[in-house]
């Protein structure tokens, strides 16, 4: 937990999926690595180089597991195409978003040229937005001013790689989870 109360579980290995499952339902213990790996087990159950997961075993799940993992719980996953206008989206309705991100590949202090997919929370907290990205510090609130929001002026345009499979973004909509009060 932060100095503010919202739970902020950082990056370990290759476990962002993990992490972004945690931060959304606001619980250390929501989900495990251990049940991610059944998930990807069940998925695939006759391979042995499990295609939904880091050959490793360092995580790097896809997005079948994170699907799964969800409906295990009672929730479904609602896409949102990058192509469609984000103000139709009833915010008040929405309690967050996992997000599947391009992100830089850094070995200690050095960023290699190579570009991978990371996932991201963002969840609606005590009436307001924080990103939960794992990479970061703390979490962050996410607040503009009315006119910026109607301007839309509150994201900046930068250079990121190609879309994979023509997204540069997943989002998934999950509503209705409560608070852990825990």
């Amino acid at each position: 937990m932060t100095a503010s109360g919202i739970y902020h579980e950082k990056q370990i290995r290759e476990l962002c999926a993990l992490h972004a499952l945690n931060n959304l339902f606001q619980s250390k213990g929501a989900f495990l690595k251990s049940e991610l790996d059944s998930i990807c087990v069940s998925l695939s159950p006759n391979h042995w180089i499990n295609p939904h997961k880091s050959m490793l075993g360092l995580g790097n799940y896809d997005i079948n597991v994170i699907m799964k993992a969800l409906q295990d719980r009672g929730y479904e996953v609602v896409w949102f195409d990058k192509r469609r206008d984000p103000t139709c989206l009833i915010l008040d309705n929405i309690s967050g978003f996992i997000l599947n991100i391009p992100s830089e590949y850094k070995i200690g202090f050095f960023t290699l040229p190579i570009w991978r997919r990371h996932w991201v929370t963002v969840r609606q907290i005590n009436g307001c937005y924080y990103n939960l990205d794992s990479k970061l510090e703390s979490p962050q609130k996410i607040v503009v001013t009315s006119e910026v929001s109607q301007k839309q002026s509150w994201i900046k345009d930068f250079s990121i790689p190609p879309a994979v499979n023509g997204r540069d973004a997943d989002i998934i909509q999950l509503g209705d989870i409560e608070d852990n009060k825990s």
